[in-house]
């Protein structure tokens, strides 16, 4: 392992494997844009920027391919896949049927320790959204929003949700850090919170209408 590069954020609540890191740090940069579609990237390339050996990214793009994220490019390496505007609303409506009504309907049965539990990982994505490191903002979001829909009870749902999360696409989220304005967006996931904590169902209908709205709107525009 190199020291150059940013440090790889630490993926909590699975116990993945170093390789798992890897992929999801890679996940995340795709998702932000850091890693552009149609731009073909290499192994070794990335491992220098994310301050890892070439091994484990190489596995780890591998694994992207199957999810069909990359495509490999013979003697070159990996082209990271197009994905169209309708399929990227269509992803989040379907993200919208599930997510909304699951989210709100934890205000009346969610166990308070546990919502309480998520509250280090909503502060995670407030520092990160300050310090403007979209892959770790990504990252954290997506531990929070997903260990939020496991407390449903509900396994399937929540792979469901992952893979739409892994698809979606959010280059607006560079203009917005720049501009100092993602804190505003990080800043939900406190109130989303709290609302929960509330036991208040139509707040957090809201705030989840509010913030799913996001993923279309603030975090989409180049």
């Amino acid at each position: 392992m190199t020291a150059a590069g940013p440090a790889l954020p630490a993926v909590g609540g699975r116990g993945p494997s170093y390789r798992e890191r890897v992929a999801d740090a890679l996940r995340a940069a795709l998702i932000a844009g850091e890693l552009r579609p149609g731009e073909v990237y290499s192994a070794p390339g990335l491992a220098t920027r994310f301050g890892v050996s070439a091994t484990p990214v190489r596995e780890a793009l591998l694994d992207l391919a199957k999810e069909g994220l990359v495509d490999v490019v013979p003697n070159k390496g990996y082209r990271v896949t197009v994905v169209s505007e309708r399929q990227l609303d269509e992803y989040t409506h379907v993200r919208a049927l599930i997510e909304i009504p699951t989210t709100a309907a934890l205000a009346g049965t969610a166990d308070p320790v546990a919502l309480a539990g998520l509250r280090p990982v909503a502060e995670e994505i407030v520092t990160a959204a300050t310090a403007g490191d979209l892959v770790a903002y990504i990252d954290a979001d997506q531990r929070f929003h997903l260990g939020l829909l496991a407390l449903a009870g509900n396994a399937h749902l929540v792979e469901v949700v992952r893979d739409l999360r892994r698809r979606s696409r959010l280059y607006g989220l560079t203009a917005l850090a720049e501009q100092g304005r993602l804190r505003a967006s990080a800043e939900e996931h406190r109130e989303l919170l709290d609302a929960l904590l509330a036991r208040d169902t139509e707040a957090v209908r809201a705030v989840m209408t509010r913030h799913l709205g996001h993923v279309r709107g603030l975090w989409a525009a180049p």
